[in-house]
């Protein structure tokens, strides 16, 4: 491992966390990361098969209610 790997593992549980959120927010405030065509182009086609058949998906609370069935087992 590199020294900055090294370093970031030898950071307490909330000084990770800071780090964390400091690199979020330079993430956010920074212009829109450009996605490449491929990746657009398999959400739209995702995005038109769930319009075509709501079926294939699962609810928001669907998804927590398997998360936290899944956590309490």
């Amino acid at each position: 491992m590199d020294i900055y790997t090294d370093s970031i593992q030898n950071l307490s549980e909330v000084d990770k966390l800071l780090l964390v959120q400091r690199i979020w927010s330079d993430l956010s405030s920074s212009d829109a990361i450009p996605l490449p065509e491929w990746l657009v182009s398999e959400v739209g086609r995702r995005r038109d098969q769930m319009i075509a058949d709501p079926n294939l998906g699962h609810t928001h609370q669907d998804v927590l209610d398997r998360i936290r069935a899944w956590r309490d087992a």
